[in-house]
């Protein structure tokens, strides 16, 4: 027999993990930059990636809370500096990029397919406010008796919901009539972009995350 979640316990995850990926965050301005710059696909990888990083604290918060919990601070100390690094390195160089956008297929800027999946991967793994986010709602909404197979159902639902969202994001970013338009404020985008990443890194490594 398959066991089924609790209703309650469902809505509670799903309502989480919506408004969880909803908020404008990291991820979001990585997924907007790669469409942005590189086009669907890379923006499509990039979520792929996202959904992939989700994971990755979603196996760690499942076998090892305990483990996690007793060294939250170190952990989540050095995750945030290595994340809060890699957003400002490519915020960096987002704001140095001097190619000219371009909007057809011919002329389409490529990024390599492993590059565009890592970067989406990294900038999600690497954020300890995922790793909060998790942590939460497998501590507090998640209860001890939860079947192990719903809990690994959570966690796929996570990744799901990551990837449609960050997936329609690209999508709208790479919509022919926007890319050319953007193609007109290309200086002004790149430097909103490589700033926002940037600032983002920034308060992350400044961040109290308790």
């Amino acid at each position: 027999m398959i066991p089924i979640a609790p209703i309650p316990e469902l809505l509670a995850v799903a309502a989480v993990t919506v408004l969880a990926v909803v908020s404008p965050g990291p991820d979001f301005a990585m997924v907007t930059r790669n469409s942005y710059l590189y086009g669907r696909r890379a923006g499509l990888l990039s979520a792929l990636g996202i959904a992939l990083g989700v994971q990755v604290h979603v196996l760690y918060t499942m076998f090892g809370v305990a483990v996690l919990m007793a060294h939250a601070h170190s952990v989540l100390t050095v995750v945030k500096a290595l994340g809060a690094a890699y957003l400002v390195w490519i915020g960096i160089q987002t704001l140095r990029n001097r190619q000219a956008l371009a909007v057809d297929l011919q002329g389409e800027r490529t990024m390599r397919p492993l590059a565009s999946l890592r970067m989406g991967f990294l900038t999600n793994a690497l954020n300890p406010k995922c790793t909060l986010f998790v942590v939460s709602t497998y501590t507090q909404v998640v209860d001890v008796r939860t079947p192990v197979p719903v809990q690994f159902g959570y966690g796929a639902f996570m990744s799901v919901a990551h990837w449609v969202w960050f997936s329609l994001v690209a999508c709208v970013f790479t919509a022919p009539a926007l890319r050319a338009a953007m193609r007109q404020r290309q200086r002004l985008l790149d430097r909103t972009i490589g700033s926002a990443l940037c600032g983002l890194g920034v308060a992350l490594g400044f961040s109290n995350l308790g």
